[in-house]
């Protein structure tokens, strides 16, 4: 997600080796420069970053240091719009009213969704309204959005005014005492006169707390400046940018909160529900200079994992005593944390780690098919003591022909369930991040460390 940026910045700072060597300077702002127009950040913000940079370089004192030390800070600056918040802001009274705005095919139905399922993971009761009366299909996709992520909806057959949907939804939401309601309106392909309109009359009733814009990152520079037209007409309170796992360039990011004035607020990084991640200028700064981001890993964590589970588990790592049980519990914990990819991400140092794993999917892997597979071929005693199994072959045989697998396949899982076991009792100690990024270089293509 960050990988072109993150190598522009990481040859823009090799370039400078010596102290004072002010020719180093310029070739590594001269490679800075050409890194973020390839990466589609705007010529204006580039050539501001680009001065500022130089000049608190320069004061103080040119080095690698001091050039790493400025291009942090400027990052941060142009990441971060002004008195802008970050991540999700509730109300002082609820329900806190969110509208969804955007052009179509953005991403913006989807994104309602992804919302929901980020507040209902924090023990917000939340309801997703179809406002969306252009599109067809839409409110039957944002209704299956909802069942999926266990969500309440609302939606009215046989009206055709979002108002009135808009209105009726709100004097719910009171009666039923709703946390958060995201109300997601209708898009168009371009910018109009008529969505304007109908944007600033449901706006009008909805009285929202917040107008997010949905902007598609793939779509560059075209991002931004929809962005701003619509900040303009209706004015937004954030901008959720999306598809920005498969943004190989990732300049937008860059662009948005400093040419509109509008922060960012969330990025998605995943076409899954979990695969909505809050933006904080710090905490992308950080993962952009290959620091990571340990404190959104926490948060995500938190959000989807039982601490006292969580101690449970640490325990019986510990112990040596992980079994098939507690694998299929953390890897569904795992599921709900969205990308894989995107986690790794954020542990300092694990940047190639992450590009290694690109786009594994926990769900669709055929590596984890087949683990599930022999898993729900044991028996309970079996699922709870791997031992049972690991020396006796008519026990791994009855497995093989009820899961489908061979018999090597199965002697395979076995042995990699049985190291990675070994690897999380080890770093279960006292040494837990150095071991754990030891664990995660040894690991294959989706199984188990081999």
């Amino acid at each position: 997600m960050f990988e072109t940026l993150s190598n522009s910045f990481t040859n823009a700072i090799k370039k400078i080796r010596f102290s004072d060597d002010e020719k180093a300077l310029k070739k590594a702002l001269a490679e800075l420069k050409k890194s973020l127009l390839k990466a589609d950040v705007h010529h204006k913000v580039v050539k501001e970053l680009l001065n500022r940079v130089e000049l608190d370089t320069k004061k103080e004192g040119i080095g690698r240091e001091s050039f790493l030390k400025a291009l942090q800070k400027n990052l941060t600056d142009i990441l971060t719009a002004p008195g802008g918040k970050s991540g999700f802001v509730y109300a002082s009274k609820p329900p806190t009213v969110v509208l969804m705005t955007g052009l179509q095919g953005s991403g913006k139905t989807t994104t309602s969704g992804k919302l929901a399922n980020y507040l209902k993971l924090r023990g917000k009761k939340t309801l997703l309204v179809a406002a969306d009366l252009q599109r067809l299909a839409a409110v039957e996709q944002l209704r299956q959005i909802a069942e999926q992520i266990e969500v309440d909806f609302f939606g009215e057959e046989g009206v055709g005014d979002p108002v009135r949907v808009v209105e009726d939804a709100l004097k719910l939401a009171k009666e039923k005492l709703y946390d958060v309601v995201i109300i997601d309106t209708a898009g168009r392909l371009a910018i109009d006169e008529e969505l304007m309109e109908q944007l600033k009359e449901v706006k009008k009733a909805a009285n929202p707390d917040e107008v997010f814009y949905v902007a598609d990152s793939l779509t560059g520079q075209d991002a931004v400046r929809s962005a701003d037209t619509f900040n303009k007409e209706v004015g937004l309170t954030g901008v959720i940018l999306t598809k920005y796992d498969g943004d190989a360039k990732g300049g937008v990011a860059l662009s948005l909160a400093h040419q509109i004035g509008v922060p960012l607020r969330f990025i998605g990084t995943g076409e899954k529900m979990p695969d909505l991640e809050v933006f904080i200028p710090e905490r992308i700064t950080n993962r952009l200079m290959g620091a990571g981001d340990i404190e959104s890993l926490a948060e995500k964590t938190a959000a989807v994992i039982d601490e006292k589970q969580a101690k449970k588990v640490a325990k019986k790592i510990a112990k040596g005593k992980f079994n098939f049980v507690d694998f299929l519990e953390q890897l569904e914990s795992i599921k709900k944390m969205g990308s894989l990819k995107n986690l790794i991400s954020m542990i300092p140092g694990m940047g190639n780690m992450a590009k290694a794993i690109k786009d594994l999917d926990l769900e669709n892997s055929q590596e984890i098919k087949k683990i599930k597979a022999m898993i729900n071929s044991m028996t309970p005693k079996e699922r709870k003591d791997p031992d049972l199994i690991l020396k006796n072959n008519s026990r791994k045989k009855r497995i093989a022909k009820g899961s489908g697998l061979t018999l090597q396949e199965v002697n395979k899982i076995l042995k990699q369930f049985n190291h990675a076991a070994k690897f999380a009792k080890k770093f279960a100690g006292k040494k837990g991040m150095q071991d754990m990024q030891n664990m995660m270089k040894q690991m294959g293509g989706g199984g188990f460390p081999r």
